[in-house]
């Protein structure tokens, strides 16, 4: 027994030893110590000789002192032992090739190649190994044949790979289509690779190759998964339209959910193609069969034309709404549509009071918990408009205990927390707003920490919190769509409160406002002032982003653009806005983003 336990013990030590000596090897060769590494390799091999790879790192580690004759030695020797490892093969012609014995190289190049062709099985290892070392097309040649001489066989990655190394576009595309045909689980690692040699520009030359290659092929071998990689080529290039089409294809030859449609609509809308979007949003309630997607694109429709209006003039909006409810009637299915015209009533119509009862009466229906909190927390916004602060923090919290482990009753609570900020309760916010730096939505993580940074850092130098409450009423009014009367509060504390840590979020509150009324060059001014005045401050990587946006969307000036963007990428990478700023970078560069 003492023996056996004895034995454990000085393998389990062997093994560990071994293991930090392959990780010392490993560490000489990397810092360049290649006589160690000559030493441990040598040592390694001589313990395992059946990991060729350890025998391979040694003679790359003569070859890095420029000894190729020990080397040569050592491969002759080795190749002439039965059974040895076909690698050697390519290693020996390689050690030729950097004796510059061209002749040599490709003998032994050539004998590798040979060796597949008797044994196909060893084509993958041949093939990886011409590619480790750049010889892309005896690579090919191994692969090719390989396929040719065994069906089952499948290295169109590999040799789609090479295509890309060799810069060969057309061929690695036909080489990536083919996998994808053949294995249509690799769609999307194809796509992946696929995507770095495209553009966002559809007349860039590759993109356009591609587009050709697929439509060739939809016209020989019609497949839907042409018609897929089609869509998403459009969707690359924000063709949204030309998406619509391949994805209208796919509904009406097989596909028998509206669900991809749906997917493009929101990207249009994101992306602010609404003419699109509405085109497609159409589109889906005519062909829907199933009353919740007809509901929800209707109101998806309606909102963005709710956004299009701009004389006042709803009644076109309510006529659309009372036709929904005849259809569909007012009940659990419909709920996600009672919320939004009622909101429709409150924003847009000014009807608050008609609003608080419609949601009052909804909230009488059999309805699931989160369909009751989606429709309290509408109820609390339309009473906080009404600066109802007391009521609406009532169903907030109601919400928050019903769903607290939930991103709803998070959003809850941040709602208990705003309002409570709005009545100039600060404390009682702030408290809120430290459970919900934390929070699983990373929205609401971040709206949090902003609003807690704002109380605080605006009630330790003043106690009155003077200041801190014309903001919140700022901020309110801005919330009412009392524009006007938020600017003059914002000034009030710019003029009255100047060295104060609240200028740069009046100036910034102010700018956002001034873009709202597209009073553009105000609003640089004002996100001017913050960059020259508060660059240490936090704020300064949202007037950097805005900038950017101003001069990218408004001032047509994408150069200027740029500049500010690469504030944000370059000195800004723990800013909230880092990864949309690189996003933007990248496009405006004409790189392509997927």
């Amino acid at each position: 027994m003492r023996y056996i336990l004895f034995l454990i013990i000085s393998l389990a030590m062997y093994g560990t030893t071994f293991a930090q000596t392959d990780a010392l090897a490993q560490q000489y060769y990397e810092k360049g110590e290649y006589k160690k590494a000559i030493v441990a390799f040598e040592k390694l091999y001589k313990n395992s000789p059946r990991k060729v790879n350890y025998f391979i790192a040694m003679i790359a580690s003569y070859q890095q002192l420029e000894d190729f004759e020990t080397p040569q030695k050592l491969l002759l020797e080795a190749i002439e032992v039965p059974k040895s490892n076909p690698i050697l093969l390519v290693e020996t012609g390689f050690n030729y090739e950097l004796k510059k014995d061209s002749v040599n190289a490709k003998k032994y190049y050539e004998k590798a190649v040979a060796f597949t062709k008797e044994k196909a099985s060893a084509s993958y290892i041949i093939g990886r190994s011409f590619e480790k070392k750049s010889l892309l097309d005896y690579a090919l040649n191994v692969y090719q044949h390989a396929m040719i001489e065994n069906p089952n066989y499948n290295f169109l990655n590999n040799i789609a790979r090479i295509y890309g190394e060799k810069g060969e576009i057309e061929k690695m595309f036909s080489s990536y289509l083919d996998l994808i045909k053949d294995r249509v689980e690799q769609k999307g690692y194809a796509q992946r690779i696929i995507s770095q040699f495209l553009r966002n520009d559809p007349e860039e030359k590759n993109n356009t190759l591609f587009r050709k290659l697929l439509l060739k092929r939809n016209q020989e071998e019609p497949n839907l998964l042409w018609n897929e990689l089609l869509s998403w080529l459009f969707i690359q290039q924000k063709q949204y339209k030309r998406a619509f089409i391949q994805e209208k294809a796919i509904y009406m030859n097989g596909d028998a959910s509206l669900q991809r449609i749906f997917d493009l609509a929101s990207m249009s809308i994101e992306d602010g193609e609404k003419e699109t979007a509405r085109e497609i949003l159409t589109y889906i309630i005519e062909n829907s069969n199933q009353d919740s997607t007809k509901i929800r694109a209707s109101q998806n429709l309606i909102q963005l034309d709710i956004e299009a209006i701009t004389d006042g003039n709803y009644d076109e909006i309510q006529a659309r709404f009372d036709a929904l409810f005849a259809n569909y009637e007012r009940n659990y299915r419909t709920v996600l549509l009672q919320r939004d015209y009622a909101n429709f009533l409150a924003f847009q119509k000014n009807n608050s009071e008609n609003a608080i009862t419609y949601l009052k009466e909804t909230l009488e229906q059999k309805l699931t918990i989160r369909q009751q909190a989606v429709v309290k927390l509408a109820l609390g916004d339309i009473l906080v408009y009404k600066e109802q602060f007391n009521q609406a923090l009532i169903y907030f919290s109601q919400v928050q205990k019903a769903l607290k482990n939930d991103v709803i009753g998070q959003e809850a609570r941040f709602r208990v927390a705003r309002t409570s900020y709005y009545k100039g309760d600060f404390e009682w916010a702030e408290t809120q707003l430290k459970v919900l730096k934390s929070s699983v939505s990373q929205l609401i993580a971040n709206d949090a920490l902003r609003l807690k940074l704002i109380i605080s850092d605006n009630s330790l130098e003043d106690s009155t919190q003077t200041a801190l409450k014309k903001y919140a009423k700022a901020d309110l009014l801005a919330y009412q769509f009392k524009e006007t009367e938020a600017i003059e509060t914002l000034e009030d504390i710019l003029q009255n409160h100047k060295g104060e840590k609240i200028e740069d979020e009046a100036l910034l509150m102010q700018a956002k406002l001034y873009e709202k009324r597209a009073e553009f060059d105000k609003a640089r001014l004002n996100y001017k002032k913050i960059i020259e005045f508060y660059k240490e401050d936090i704020l300064v990587d949202d007037a950097y982003f805005a900038m950017a946006q101003l001069y990218l969307n408004h001032f047509d000036d994408p150069e200027k653009a740029k500049q500010f963007f690469e504030e944000i990428i370059f000195n800004h990478q723990d800013s909230i806005h880092y990864v949309e700023a690189q996003k933007a970078y990248r496009k405006l560069r004409g790189d392509n983003l997927n």
